[in-house]
């Protein structure tokens, strides 16, 4: 077996041990060989601890290469870890750290402030209301947490004697009640042969071991397909480099200087970029581009095609969950039906089906359920049992999305079930709209969203964040009802307009509608 040809972070860094790394978002560089000492280090200190196969360790670090290090020793050590959004007030850190049983919590100095609420007694989980998490380390000074460098010093480099696969257990966003950890078995197989395994996802979109990748982290690797993706390109050889706060100069600078291949991207990364002057555009070679990827919410038509007409056919999309998927496609398919999610993945199944759970024929919308490859629905909602339930129709699983297929077997989005609006009697599916206003140069973002009106039941209500120099007001305000007129049919045209100055959104670009629409619907329970 050639070196190109050895597949896992520990037989590369063996093989190959000056191949670069990983590229921090400071420009610090690592080897392979470099990076797999300092995680056996890191795996023999936690096993110190005490911890066994099964043990939950849990990080609120940014993307830096010590939350790569966490993540590749809980995956030979066979623990389980969660990645917390350190967006996350003290409390809301607390609860998911407790929730899991967390037995080792590593931060970092930056989020001391909130990180150290987990010390203080918490009665929002009865459950685990004294449950004190036994290990706290920290990157950088947090009152009450060890050095995270106690835990390496002193110990070997070698990879411990027994070795275990370990799993993420990502806690879902939470968009009705407490979040919950998305929790699968461990895999029996040893943790080389599962990282040689991993790849699936991105061999089926023709990204392959080896050959010159260089993938770009351009999101927080708190989020599922994120820290999946960074941390299975290391298992396939390619070299990554770090972003921590994303910014669409930023990205193009790096895609530039490392040649980079691949990446995995959010709609609103594509809108910020296309935003820039042409000017600042043309500054960057971005040839090197194989393999951008992009899923974790709908793609407005408009913005896909001009982003194919920038960087051409490098632009695939995949449709999956935290609990698993999916479908995909490539640019060329995408061309052909504008729009599409794709079709399933091999050996998956993905269908529509109505209230009943009949399956729908093609052309008719309904939820979307979905059965990954081989392991079905083989998840758990951790000590969520009734939230598990509701999300099955047999062996499959779904995460509230409403779709269609096309008579040639394409799968379309048209929102979030609890994101449709009925007006009028009439489903609306706020995306279309926000897709359509985003083509607007009065507009940098925008949010729909329905609030409630005595005689439609809910009115369609749009909340845009204005470029900078743009007026907020009633002239602004007549200037993008006229350019949506244009754009969509009259019964899904925006009954009102707000202004804002920034939309609630993630560095990942997910958006925190509710905060935006929960006030208008409290307002109608206090008339009530």
């Amino acid at each position: 077996m050639t070196d190109e040809q050895i597949l896992g972070f520990w037989k590369i860094a063996e093989t190959n041990p000056d191949r670069l790394a990983v590229v921090d978002p400071d420009y610090n560089e690592i080897t392979y060989g470099e990076l797999a000492d300092r995680v056996n280090q890191l795996s023999n200190g936690l096993l110190s601890l005490g911890l066994k196969k099964g043990d939950q360790v849990t990080t609120v670090l940014p993307n830096c290469i010590e939350q790569l290090m966490v993540g590749l020793a809980i995956f030979q050590c066979g623990f389980y870890i969660t990645t917390v959004n350190w967006h996350l007030s003290g409390p809301e850190i607390s609860y998911i750290a407790k929730n899991s049983e967390t037995k080792v919590l590593i931060a970092d100095e930056g989020f001391a402030e909130e990180v150290k609420k987990v010390l203080e007694a918490d009665d929002s989980d009865e459950e685990h209301a004294d449950f004190e998490i036994p290990n706290l380390y920290s990157k950088g000074k947090i009152d009450g947490f060890k050095s995270l460098d106690e835990l390496l010093e002193g110990q070997s480099t070698e990879r411990p004697d027994e070795l275990h696969t370990g799993s993420f257990m990502f806690y879902t966003s939470g968009t009705t009640g407490r979040p919950r950890g998305v929790r699968r078995g461990l895999p029996e197989a040893h943790p080389d042969e599962s990282a040689g395994a991993s790849g699936g996802l991105f061999f089926l979109l023709g990204i392959m071991p080896h050959d010159d990748n260089v993938h770009i982290t351009q999101a927080p690797l708190y989020h599922t397909a994120v820290n999946v993706w960074t941390t299975t390109s290391l298992h396939m050889g390619h070299s990554v480099v770090l972003m921590d706060r994303w910014t669409p100069e930023g990205a193009l600078e790096r895609i530039d200087k490392y040649k980079v291949t691949q990446s995995h991207m959010v709609p609103t990364m594509f809108h910020r970029l296309l935003a820039l002057p042409k000017e600042e555009k043309v500054k960057y070679d971005v040839s090197s581009l194989r393999r951008m990827i992009h899923a974790a919410a709908p793609c407005p038509v408009e913005t896909k095609q001009k982003m194919l007409d920038w960087w051409g056919n490098c632009i695939w999309e995949y449709y999956a969950a935290t609990e698993g998927g999916g479908t995909y496609v490539s640019a060329e398919d995408w061309r052909k039906y504008p729009g599409t999610v794709g079709v399933p993945w091999p050996g998956s199944t993905v269908i529509v089906v109505d209230e009943e759970g009949n399956e729908l024929p093609p052309g008719e919308s309904g939820t979307i359920y979905m059965k990954t490859a081989m392991s079905g629905a083989d998840f758990e909602y951790y000590k969520d049992d009734e939230k598990t339930n509701v999300a099955r129709l047999r062996d499959m699983f779904t995460v509230g999305d409403v779709g269609y297929f096309n008579k040639d077997g394409y799968l379309f989005l048209n929102d979030r079930s609890n994101d449709m609006i009925i007006s009028g009697g009439v489903n609306i599916y706020p995306a279309e709209i926000e897709g359509a206003l985003h083509q607007c140069d009065l507009i940098e973002d925008v949010a729909v969203f329905g609030v409630p009106d005595p005689d439609k039941g809910e009115a369609i209500k749009a909340v845009v964040q204005t470029p900078k120099g743009v007026a907020h007001g009633d002239e602004t305000s007549g200037q993008i009802m006229e350019f949506i007129r244009e754009k969509v049919g009259k019964q899904k045209w925006p009954h009102s307009i707000d202004f804002i100055d920034e939309l609630p959104r993630d560095p990942n670009g997910k958006l925190y509608k509710r905060r935006l629409r929960d006030p208008y619907w409290a307002d109608q329970e206090r008339k009530i």
